[in-house]
């Protein structure tokens, strides 16, 4: 299993996992210790590594992605991001949310480490997801050690290359997922008026110097909504603050809408040798 690194040691300190009768904790040589929650998951991210009190999603908004997720608007990129790791010993998730993705993994791949910088998002996924391995971390500063992942996934999440380039064993793969042109596009249409396309090529570009591409593919299917999931979609996302306030209630009112759901895998791969 591989150890998680000490966030606070300026060196590789790997954390040794330790038990008092029912509390358990990690500590490192230099006597950092960091406790598991009783949800399971433990918090290796150092107030230093901060950007306000409580980054990263709200519980609100991830109980509303929980809800939508659970009507299965996104079914088909679960399942294809599963079948695509069926042979993958180490898998990390970076920036998991509430484990919708992750928990798909762990039924296939071998070991799946999830982290995100919100807090509530790792109570949700260490309570949910018993299979999978926990903690609040940085993406700009993963506590993993080099080289120990055989893939890497990242699903609408900020995306530090440099940081997976790391954490990849060379020839190991990053999925990345991001937003298809023409994703959400009625919805996105009906609560700004004007929108703009995703640009899921500008990504492909920026990771040339930390990878090599090996496929970019579009999941693309119609959806049809009913009022609650608008209503979660809306909190769920950044759209929930770019809206106007009017055009919010005049989309929160609405019974139906249909829409595309369209979303880019990008597959890279880490070269074989630097």
């Amino acid at each position: 299993m591989i150890a998680w690194q000490c966030p606070l040691c300026a060196t590789d300190e790997a954390l040794a996992l330790s038990a008092d009768g029912a509390a358990r904790s990690y500590r490192c040589g230099a006597g950092h210790c960091f406790d598991v929650a009783r949800e399971g998951y433990v918090n290796l991210l150092p107030v230093q590594q901060k950007k306000s009190l409580s980054p990263g999603d709200t519980l609100a908004s991830l109980q509303a992605r929980r809800r939508f997720l659970a009507g299965g608007y996104y079914q088909p990129l679960r399942d294809d991001l599963a079948q695509r790791l069926s042979s993958a010993d180490v898998v990390i998730d970076v920036g998991c949310g509430e484990g919708y993705y992750s928990a798909a993994m762990a039924t296939v791949a071998a070991q799946v480490i999830a982290f995100d910088i919100a807090k509530p998002a790792m109570r949700l996924a260490a309570k949910s997801y018993p299979d999978l391995r926990c903690a609040v971390a940085s993406g700009a500063a993963v506590p993993l050690p080099d080289a120990c992942a055989d893939v890497l996934t990242s699903i609408f999440a900020p995306v530090p290359l440099a940081e997976m380039r790391r954490l990849l064993k060379p020839g190991g793969r990053a999925l990345i997922v991001t937003p298809a042109p023409a994703h959400l596009f009625a919805y996105r249409e009906a609560l700004f008026g004007q929108v703009r396309d995703h640009e899921p090529s500008k990504f492909a570009e920026a990771s040339q110097p930390h990878f090599q591409m090996v496929s970019q593919q579009e999941i693309r299917y119609d959806i049809g909504l009913n009022q609650a999931a608008i209503i979660d979609l809306l909190d769920m996302t950044p759209y929930a603050y770019k809206a106007s306030p009017e055009r919010r209630r005049q989309v929160a009112a609405m019974a139906t809408l249909n829409t595309e759901a369209a979303f880019s895998v990008l597959v890279l791969t880490k070269p074989l040798s630097d």
